[in-house]
């Protein structure tokens, strides 16, 4: 066990509570191309609009020698003895995982005492970049807490450790930096890891027009670890029908930026529609009936594109329809079994901010 001291508000100024939070994303196109090994021999291109949906992380300091983890949407309370190293075992995998890191890689083994809780504005497996903007979150408020020299980038990078190495989690890389930077961008991830975040300056009028025709709607659990592995699988393998599959999503993602920088909205769709028959074929497990009943209900009442955010398998299905038709498809789709909503932008990425007691 490290060091304990219970002099960390002393040390960075009078210091109430840490509040921070981290958008969820929307994929639209390029989806699976940030995946290793595709990105690393290819390279890929993504592009991924910001959510008004957060996940939050709420930090305050102890005066015991216990840290305490609280996920409130998902119920799940775990209270440990201070520990430079947390065992990824048991407990809140994610929460101790990014604990271990901020304490082994800046605090130089100093273990503070804190209670962290946390809560996520989408269910698990919603396909909506959730446990990778968790990670971010928290990482905002270590960076507000104990004054971390981190840029976005760095965030971003490091959020992307943790949860895919540190904690063993398959997925790419898309989530995290989305999460950090927030806004609409156009992400390129290209071999020997590096990574291009390039926001998209969208006349307003067009932004506009776009997040007015869309909606989105959650299918159920989404089976997203399973898909990935059987992606990097028939990647690694050289499939040469998946590996296809990868380029013209990659491809899409690329005249879906063109069609949106130049307000063609029915463009857009026709590139969701195809990317949509695309990502099928990098997996068997992408759709289900659960998926391909929510399109079916969306096509029948005035969508005219639709897919699913993230991996696949279940989780948040985005679907495009002429803006006067939505009222229809979303009362259509509540009243079959699937919650939908209309879509609200966000412009800003990770923030943390202190709140004074």
């Amino acid at each position: 066990m490290g060091s304990h001291s219970t002099d960390w508000r002393l040390a960075h100024g009078p210091m109430g509570s840490i509040r921070a939070r981290a958008p969820l994303r929307l994929g639209l196109a390029g989806g699976g191309t940030d995946l290793s090994p595709y990105c690393s021999q290819f390279g890929g291109a993504i592009l991924n609009a910001t959510l008004a949906r957060y996940a939050y992380a709420h930090m305050s300091f102890r005066e015991d020698a216990q840290l305490q983890f609280s996920a409130h949407d998902v119920k799940q309370d775990d209270l440990v003895p201070l520990s430079a190293a947390l065992p990824l075992d048991s407990g809140l995998l994610l929460h101790r995982a990014v604990y271990n890191r901020v304490v082994r890689d800046f605090l130089h083994g100093k273990v503070p005492a804190l209670t962290v809780s946390t809560m996520v504005d989408a269910p698990p497996g919603s396909g909506l970049g959730a446990s990778s903007a968790l990670v971010v979150a928290l990482l905002e408020a270590y960076r507000m807490a104990f004054g971390l020299p981190l840029g976005r980038y760095d965030v971003a990078r490091l959020a992307f450790e943790i949860e895919r190495i540190d904690a063993g989690l398959a997925g790419g890389r898309q989530d995290q930096y989305a999460a950090s930077f927030g806004g609409l961008n156009f992400m390129e991830f290209l071999p020997e890891e590096k990574v291009i975040v390039n926001p998209l300056r969208i006349d307003a009028a067009y932004l506009r027009e776009f997040e007015a025709s869309l909606t989105v709607c959650f299918t159920g659990q989404s089976r997203a670890s399973a898909i990935i592995q059987d992606q990097v699988q028939a990647l690694t393998h050289t499939d040469d029908g998946a590996v296809a599959a990868m380029h013209r999503l990659k491809a899409d993602a690329i005249e879906m930026k063109q069609a949106l920088l130049t307000g063609n909205i029915p463009q857009v769709a026709e590139v969701l529609n195809r990317s949509w028959l695309a990502k099928r074929q990098t997996s068997e497990l992408i759709s289900n009936s659960a998926v391909e009943t929510a399109l079916a209900i969306g096509m029948k009442n005035g969508a005219i594109a639709g897919k699913v955010s993230g991996a696949g398998g279940g989780g948040f299905v985005v679907l495009m329809s002429d803006p006067e038709r939505k009222y229809r498809l979303i009362g259509a789709l509540n009243d079959n079994g699937f919650p939908a909503s209309s879509v609200q932008f966000s412009e800003g990425g990770a923030e943390a901010w202190v709140v004074s007691r």
